[in-house]
């Protein structure tokens, strides 16, 4: 009974959001659907590395600000984990888990280093509880980027509007004291909404107006789902302070898209 109830309430959101040209996932934010997973890999000057899920290969050959799609998973017990290309599953560099996926959930999991440059593995857990009527786009950020801050917290700023250098002295950041290797909302959290528009994104130190990444103005659709990633702009080996660019991880399948820094032209 509880299955037909919910395939009927499924059923009917979905005609009701054909009439209003939304686009939402109605079975994941039902709770109906398998558990998805994409993989970003933000090691600079890292591997080609394959991706593996409970130790089957998930994602092949991908290197540096790679992002894939979502790929859906059945839910339980899982462990991510990566090594280097070809070399199998076994002693990967790295692995997190086991968690319990759960349906209607959106897993992240990010190949980087950690804050002593060895190689580690994060997991986002998005329990995507966005109303089925709700066309806002949904955001959340990570920092990835070591040499930001001196490994410390950064602040990221959204900015409504096309200025190409909006003035922050007054605005309190949207997601403020994201900590390396760690995520804003956090994971476990749902995303931060906001409308469809113009904006601008700028990174600065945790408590500072001083800015180390700013984009340029980029266009942020209704019902967009994004991931910003903080991420080095040169490999380990050349680390240099505060130089960092901000990669998209995108709803679109399959998509990544690496900001620039427009506060460095």
């Amino acid at each position: 009974m509880k299955v037909f109830k919910s395939l009927m309430l499924a059923g009917a959101a979905a005609l009701t959001l054909a009439a209003c040209g939304g686009g939402n996932d109605v079975a994941a934010e039902l709770g109906i659907s398998k558990p998805v997973v994409r993989y970003i890999h933000a090691i600079p000057a890292g591997p080609t590395v394959d991706f593996f899920n409970n130790n089957v290969l998930a994602q092949g050959s991908v290197s540096y600000e790679f992002v894939s799609g979502y790929n859906s998973f059945s839910s339980g017990a899982t462990t991510l984990s990566y090594n280097t290309a070809g070399a199998g599953p076994t002693n990967p560099l790295a692995s997190a888990g086991p968690f319990n996926a759960a349906n209607g959930h959106e897993y992240t999991g990010i190949a980087l280093v950690s804050s002593t440059l060895t190689p580690a593995l994060t997991i986002i857990d998005d329990p995507f509880d966005k109303g089925l009527l709700n066309d806002q786009a949904r955001l959340r950020v990570f920092n990835a980027s070591v040499n930001a801050n001196a490994g410390g917290a950064v602040d990221v700023y959204v900015i409504a509007g096309s200025a190409t250098n909006p003035d922050i002295t007054s605005v309190t950041p949207q997601l403020a004291n994201v900590a390396y290797n760690a995520a804003v909302p956090a994971s476990g959290s749902d995303s931060i909404y906001v409308d469809g528009g113009t904006y601008v994104v700028i990174v600065t130190d945790a408590g500072s107006k001083t800015e180390l990444f700013r984009s340029a103005p980029f266009s942020l659709s209704n019902n967009a789902d994004w991931l910003l990633v903080t991420v080095p702009t040169t490999g380990l080996s050349g680390l240099t302070a505060d130089a960092i660019n901000l990669l998209v991880a995108n709803n679109a399948a399959g998509n990544g898209t690496l900001l620039t820094n427009a506060a460095a032209q």
